[in-house]
C-alpha cells in the first residue's frame, strides 16, 4: 500500500500505488530551477489561487497540473482530514534534512497542486500544516553541498536561481497560496538557517520545547538570504533580526516565544496533538482569526521584489567566501550526513 495517510491521523485514507496512478498522464520532464535565467523566475506574484494555477511563469513542471498528484510527491508525505479541514504534511526529504533540489520542485508541485484541488471547493479546506519525519529536526535550510559547488564554479546564477526558488515558495505560503486558509508550523524539532526561513512564513508556530531556533550561517561567512531579515525585522525589530543574524547563536523554543516569533510551546511530542487542538478549537473562530492574519500582512506587507533583491545580495556574497569557509561548510554537511534519516514512507 502507498500510504499517504498519517499515523495517528483520523479520516485519511491509504491507497494503493496502483489507486492513486490511475488514468494520469505522464509526468514529463521536471524543470531544473538551476538552469533558467533569473529573469525567467522574476514574476510578479499573484495572491489569487487562480493565477497559482494558471501561471506556468511560476515553476514551469509538468507534474503540478494535475491536482491528483498531491498525493504521490516523493519527499513530502500529504494526507487530507476532512473532518477539520486540515491538509497535514510531513517533509521526508531524500539525505540531509535540507532544501535539496528535488524537494524544492515537490513544494512547487505541493502549493500548485493544493490551489488547483481547493480553489473551487471553498470551505472545505481551513487548515494547511507543515512538519518534518525526521526525527529531532524540523530543517537545516539550504543545500550546503549544493552551495559549495555552485560557488566554486563561481556560478551566480545558478545560486540566484536556487535563492528565487525558495522565496517564491516562501511568500506564497506567507500569502496563503490565495486561498481562504490559516497555515501552521510545526516543529518537532530544529528549524536552522533556511529552516528558521520558512518556518516564519505560515501563520501560527507550534513548536516542542526541545526544539532550537537560530541563523547560524555567519559560521561560514554568509547570512540566511531568503526572507529571515524581512520577516524577523517586521516581527521584532531590526536589531533583533541583525543580532540574531551576527551572532549566529541558538535561542529555545521558549526564547523564540517570548520574543514573539513563535506561538505555542508544547512538551516534547505533543506537537500534532496540539495542533490538532488548535485546529478543533477555533474551528468556529476561524474567519475572524484568518482576518487578523491578513490585517498583518496588510499592516506588514512583504514584496516578492524585496526577497528576490536580498537574493542577490546573498549571491554576490556567496561568491565571496574565502576556502576556509567552504572548508567548513564542507565540515556541517558531513556533519549533517551524520544525522537520523527521515523514514521511508510505507510502500
Amino acid at each position: 500500500m502507498y500510504a499517504y495517510s498519517n499515523p495517528g491521523l483520523s479520516g485519511s485514507k491509504p491507497v494503493s500505488r496502483g489507486e492513486a496512478r490511475s488514468n494520469l498522464p505522464g509526468l514529463g520532464p521536471a524543470v531544473n530551477v538551476f538552469d533558467l535565467k533569473p529573469t525567467a523566475l522574476n514574476v510578479s506574484y499573484s495572491k489569487s489561487a487562480e493565477a497559482l494555477v494558471n501561471d506556468s511563469n511560476v515553476i514551469d513542471l509538468k507534474r503540478t497540473t494535475d491536482a491528483r498528484r498531491l498525493f504521490e510527491l516523493v519527499q513530502l508525505e500529504v494526507s487530507f482530514e476532512k473532518e477539520i479541514g486540515a491538509l497535514w504534511t510531513f517533509m521526508r526529504p531524500r539525505g540531509r534534512p535540507s532544501y535539496n533540489p528535488d524537494l524544492l520542485e515537490d513544494f512547487h508541485a505541493w502549493q500548485r497542486g493544493i490551489a488547483a484541488e481547493f480553489k473551487d471547493r471553498p470551505g472545505e479546506l481551513d487548515y494547511l500544516l507543515l512538519g518534518s519525519r525526521t526525527d529531532g529536526v524540523f530543517n537545516l535550510g539550504g543545500d550546503l553541498d549544493l552551495f559549495s559547488q555552485l560557488i566554486r564554479k563561481r556560478d551566480r546564477q545558478a545560486l540566484i536561481g536556487y535563492g528565487e526558488s525558495c522565496v517564491r515558495i516562501l511568500h506564497r505560503n506567507m500569502y496563503t497560496l490565495g486561498l481562504p486558509i490559516i497555515t501552521i508550523g510545526l516543529a518537532q524539532g530544529d528549524a536552522l538557517g533556511g529552516g528558521f526561513e520558512s518556518l516564519l512564513s505560515f501563520n501560527v508556530i507550534i513548536a516542542e520545547s526541545q526544539a532550537k531556533f537560530g541563523f547560524p550561517e555567519t559560521l561560514f561567512g554568509l547570512f540566511p538570504g531568503m526572507g529571515a531579515y524581512s520577516l524577523v525585522a517586521r516581527r521584532c525589530g531590526a536589531a533583533f533580526a541583525e543580532e540574531m543574524m551576527l551572532t549566529g547563536r541558538t535561542y529555545s523554543a521558549q526564547e523564540m516565544k517570548d520574543a514573539g516569533l513563535i506561538h505555542m510551546v508544547v512538551e516534547p511530542g505533543q506537537g500534532i496533538a496540539a495542533a490538532r487542538e488548535y485546529m478543533e478549537r477555533n474551528k468556529r473562530r476561524h474567519i475572524g482569526a484568518r482576518a487578523v492574519f491578513e490585517a498583518g500582512r496588510q499592516v506588514m506587507p512583504l514584496s516578492l521584489d524585496e526577497l528576490d533583491r536580498i537574493v542577490r545580495v546573498w549571491a554576490d556574497a556567496c561568491l565571496q567566501l574565502s576556502d576556509r569557509d567552504l572548508k567548513i561548510m564542507r565540515r556541517l554537511v558531513s556533519a549533517q550526513d551524520k544525522l537520523p534519516k527521515a523514514p521511508i514512507a510505507a510502500e
